[in-house]
């Protein structure tokens, strides 16, 4: 054998030897870990340990010292359950922390002790990976499907950033994305919009790689999904390729690869694993799956990888300097060159450049606000749809990367961009279309479309979505997401109340505003008139780490006329005295948001003809007002008044916060009707006889 021929030979098997042995480490941390916890689902990161290896380590573009570069490739584990193959890879590349204000901190995002105190209080290595909390982690998941819809967003938002920043050799953003998906991910209804619309939208950046190993909780699959996947994402619109085993890293590179040459579809990769590899009695087993293997378990299955059957949480130095190789060089070099390219850009492009900051630190344009102007008092009014609609425009138009959609319902909920360069994101197809468009089409996929509205702001773009009130029912799990991971989507929300009128209880909101409400750090906005609506665009903008429900009526209601009644700039402390004397003690508080602020201020204006002092209260946000200190709370809603009327078209639910103990709530207790709204108010009480009545008892009550 010729000698240059052996070094070859001897160099591959040198080189098999260390990829293996990288991915028996993976293997062994999540088995290690899992089974120090106690807790846990080791299989599937056992199993897809070549997967995430031959992904991160020879094709994924990012830097692990720095992994918030803009330009990075997105990697989003949707099968959270396995968060112990993400912490295991965030931990072997050596990936850095980032902290709120986007500083690198030099440490390690996952150290090993954490490793060890895996799904315990404090670790940075929770149950389920969880975004702003573990660095490289960059998407919350857990609930199946959310993981594969947020990618579509950050795809989505890839396309605008390179149509909106990228000019002539300055190609600043070209970056793709990548979801790992299982079995559960594939039956839930949230992936079959969202790649239903990712087809549509020929996202060909977008690879969502399939574990096809044939287990859920309850057992083998054919229990409950006997579909032909292939055949579905074909039909979508997607590449379908298909590697026949997950072990097999000549065939994965090979699929990654016909990704990257891929154009105008996405790509599914479905790999066959087989869950819990290694492990000899646990094959294809729920305890694989949802449990940890056991100590006797895991020392016949390091004794199967070759692994010292006693050692704990064991990393080689030689693995740890392999992923220096390979994708700390290779996304260094990358980070660095988008820096180079990105200072010449400055020289060139100064305004993009700055655009392009701004965005990443989720921050405005020093003008953002220039075109706001209050709404003049108007007795027949405007619907808060409408006034939301104008503002949202006046907004957009200095601030490029706001924007968003609806679920089918832009003509109902006022959220088009109408001026001038705004247009339709759409897929290109020789004749129209272009990913440089600020309106999105979600189609009717209501959950989707908050999940990618998520995946859009992780990725720094001010995405709104929008849809009627009763079906946010629909998208809750990823409303809730929104808050858990502190991001500023906005999620804007219409046909606010039993206004809806004709289409009856069905889609008459009851119970879903202090549904809404319940959700920790999710704000919910509820504004009385058009110019609360502008104050709330004003708190809606400057937020960086809080989402938003704004809610809005369909029907119109009265422009208060703020030289009578207090500014609206009230709404920024989430609630304010609308009418009635500050100074003043009243005899009885009124207490609105929304529509019914108006009924409150024509029962207020009968009161007092009547000798009563009132006081009307906008509470617009409750968040936001109990964020407030207590002085301030109580010089709103002062403590000795006891007699008090709360009204609100919703679910009584939660009011006697604010009634107090024996105040009168005018709410709905029931669903509602079919009918014209003037009749459905009449027949629930939603007028300012009704209210006058409710005070005049208050009084009564409390004096005597």
């Amino acid at each position: 054998m010729a000698a240059q021929e052996k070094v070859a030979i001897e160099g591959a098997h040198a080189n098999a030897a260390i990829e293996l042995k990288s991915i028996h480490t993976i293997r062994t941390l999540s088995m290690d870990a899992v089974q120090a916890a106690n807790s846990g689902h080791p299989g599937t990161a056992m199993a897809l340990a070549p997967v995430v290896h031959t992904l991160w380590n020879e094709t994924l573009a990012f830097d692990p010292d720095d992994p918030i570069w803009p330009n990075r490739d997105r990697f989003v584990l949707s099968v959270g359950h396995a968060s112990m193959l993400l912490y295991s890879i965030l931990h072997l590349t050596g990936v850095k922390a980032v902290n709120s204000k986007y500083e690198r901190l030099g440490d390690l995002a996952v150290p090993l002790d954490d490793i060890k105190r895996f799904r315990q209080l404090d670790s940075r290595c929770p149950g389920h990976p969880e975004y702003r909390w573990t660095s490289g982690v960059e998407t919350t998941t857990g609930p199946l499907g959310q993981g594969v819809a947020n990618s579509v967003g950050m795809a989505i938002a890839s396309k605008w950033q390179a149509s909106y920043f990228n000019r002539p050799g300055y190609e600043m953003f070209k970056y793709k994305v990548y979801a790992l998906c299982g079995d559960g991910c594939m039956q839930e209804g949230i992936s079959h919009e969202a790649a239903s619309l990712a087809g549509h939208l020929k996202l060909d950046n977008l690879c969502w790689i399939y574990d096809n190993n044939k287990i859920t909780i309850e057992g083998h699959t054919d229990l409950a999904f006997s579909e032909d996947v292939a055949t579905r994402f074909v039909a979508y619109g997607w590449n379908v390729l298909r590697v026949v085993d997950a072990n097999d890293q000549a065939m994965l590179r090979r699929a990654f690869a016909t990704f990257g040459k891929t154009k105008d579809r996405p790509t599914l990769i479905i790999v066959d694993s087989r869950i819990g590899y290694g492990a000899p009695n646990k094959q294809d087993t729920h305890a694989a799956h949802g449990e940890p293997l056991g100590e006797e378990e895991i020392k016949l299955t390091k004794r199967f990888y070759g692994w010292p059957e006693d050692a704990k949480f064991l990393i080689p130095d030689d693995v740890v300097a392999h992923y220096k190789a390979g994708i700390g060089a290779r996304g260094g070099a990358l980070r660095r060159a988008w820096f180079d390219l990105f200072a010449k850009y400055q020289a060139e492009h100064a305004t993009l450049a700055d655009h392009l900051e701004r965005m990443q630190r989720r921050a405005l344009p020093v003008d953002w606000d220039k075109d706001l102007a209050p709404f003049p008092a108007d007795a027949k009014g405007m619907a808060g749809r409408d006034a939301s609609g104008k503002v949202l425009n006046a907004i957009a138009r200095r601030v490029p990367w706001l924007m968003g959609g609806s679920a089918d319902l832009a003509p109902s909920t006022k959220t088009r961009l109408t001026f001038e360069g705004a247009g339709d994101f759409l897929a290109a197809d020789g004749h129209h279309g272009s990913y440089a468009g600020r309106n999105f089409h979600f189609g009717v996929r209501e959950h989707a479309m908050h999940a990618i509205v998520n995946g859009l702001s992780l990725s720094k773009i001010r995405p709104y979505g929008s849809q009627f009130l009763i079906f946010s029912d629909y998208a809750r799990t990823a409303i809730r997401l929104s808050a858990i991971m502190e991001i500023p989507a906005v999620h804007i929300f219409t046909h606010d109340s039993i206004g809806v009128g004709e289409d009856g209880p069905t889609h008459q909101p009851i119970e879903q505003l202090f549904s809404l409400r319940s959700i920790p750090g999710l704000l919910t906005i509820r504004p009385a008139d058009a110019n609360e609506v502008v104050e709330a665009w004003r708190v809606i903008m400057g937020l960086r780490h809080e989402p938003v429900a704004l809610i809005l009526t369909r029907q119109a209601l009265p422009v208060l006329d703020r030289t009578k009644y207090a500014s609206a700039e009230g709404v920024k402390k989430g609630g304010y005295v609308l009418a009635g004397a500050v100074d003043e003690t009243p005899d009885v508080i009124l207490i609105a948001t929304g529509s019914e602020v108006s009924l409150c201020v024509a029962a207020h204006e009968e009161l007092l003809k009547q000798g009563v002092k009132s006081r009307v209260v906008s509470l617009p946000c409750l968040e936001l007002f109990e964020h407030q200190p207590d002085e301030y709370r109580q010089s709103v809603l002062p403590r000795a008044v006891k007699a008090r009327v709360a009204v609100e078209k919703g679910s009584a639910f939660g009011w006697e916060r604010y009634a107090g103990e024996g105040g009168a709530i005018l709410a709905m207790r029931s669903f509602g009707a079919s009918a014209p709204l003037k009749e459905l108010q009449k027949k629930f009480g939603f007028t300012p006889e009704k209210i006058v009545e409710l005070a005049k008892e208050q009084l009564a009550r409390h004096k005597a």
